[in-house]
């Protein structure tokens, strides 16, 4: 056979039949990356020599990380007096992890955590957004989430004026302000899954506009991302989860004083004092 008789078939857009709907085929996004645990990348170890603060600022964190335990009080250090060699040091053996904070309330205060799950950077800024405290912590959640808001307020259940499009708002209101009093005397965690409630925009918007905004919003990055806001209501978080593709796929109101999404468990601050101590060795072996 001639190689020209050969039938050619074409393939790649425009080569398949259309929908008989007219519609043209979709594919589902693929989904995107996840965050990893990786390696802060720092100097040679001959280049730190003489970074004193640094050392001493790696010295103290590797102490409080080898003697946290669960119940332990939340520990801090003041970074604000080191010169910049030394903060910079600071800044690449920390990395930046899965969690960033902000507060924006009676101070303005911006959280990071490190790549190392539990420890904490805070800086306090003033008006012009200048750093005016830099703070090193090692903690289950940094502080910031834990201030005390002058502007907080109690739920209000007994509204008669509400708009005809909400249907189920105010029964979660109901359930919210019960389980708020019982935290304070239990503290008792509760979680209501409005993703399971069938609730209209209206009442989205309603439960939004009752509970306020708080002056904490903190976003986790892994696979997909968390976003974690306080309400005006004592103790009253609400949490979004969303995939890796910028999904919603739960949203829920959560009564307790810190949601575990935020939290570091007890095992990542004893793994974080582990790899802490592989960072520092070829550096500091006396402090690892």
């Amino acid at each position: 056979m001639d190689i020209r008789q050969i039938p050619v078939r074409v393939i790649g857009p425009g080569s398949q039949p259309g929908e008989h709907d007219g519609e043209a085929l979709s594919y589902i996004d693929m989904p995107g990356d996840m965050w990893t645990y990786t390696p802060p990348a720092i100097p040679e170890p001959a280049a730190v020599n003489g970074l004193d603060g640094a050392r001493q600022a790696m010295e103290w964190l590797q102490h409080s990380l080898n003697s946290y335990c669960e119940t332990a009080v939340p520990r801090l250090a003041d970074l604000s007096a080191l010169d910049v060699e030394d903060r910079t040091l600071v800044n690449q053996i920390l990395g930046e992890g899965e969690v960033a904070i902000s507060y924006s309330g009676a101070v303005t205060a911006r959280t990071q955590e490190a790549v190392l799950a539990g420890v904490w950077r805070t800086v306090y800024l003033d008006a012009d957004e200048k750093i005016v405290f830099d703070l090193l912590e090692v903690a289950d959640a940094p502080h910031v989430v834990k201030m005390v808001d002058v502007t907080q307020r109690q739920i209000n259940t007994g509204l008669d004026d509400v708009s005809a499009g909400v249907m189920n708002a105010l029964p979660i209101l109901v359930e919210l302000q019960s389980h708020c009093e019982e935290y304070a005397g239990t503290t008792s965690p509760h979680v209501i899954n409005l993703t399971l409630l069938p609730l209209s925009d209206e009442d989205l918007v309603f439960l939004d506009q009752q509970l306020g905004r708080g002056p904490v919003d903190t976003l986790s990055r892994a696979y997909g991302k968390c976003q974690v806001s306080s309400t005006l209501i004592p103790n009253v978080w609400w949490v979004r989860f969303y995939n890796s593709m910028g999904t919603l796929i739960l949203n829920t109101l959560e009564v307790t004083n810190v949601p575990a999404v935020v939290c570091a468990a007890p095992e990542d601050l004893q793994d974080s004092a582990t790899r802490l101590e592989g960072l520092l060795t070829p550096y500091w072996p006396e402090v690892a």
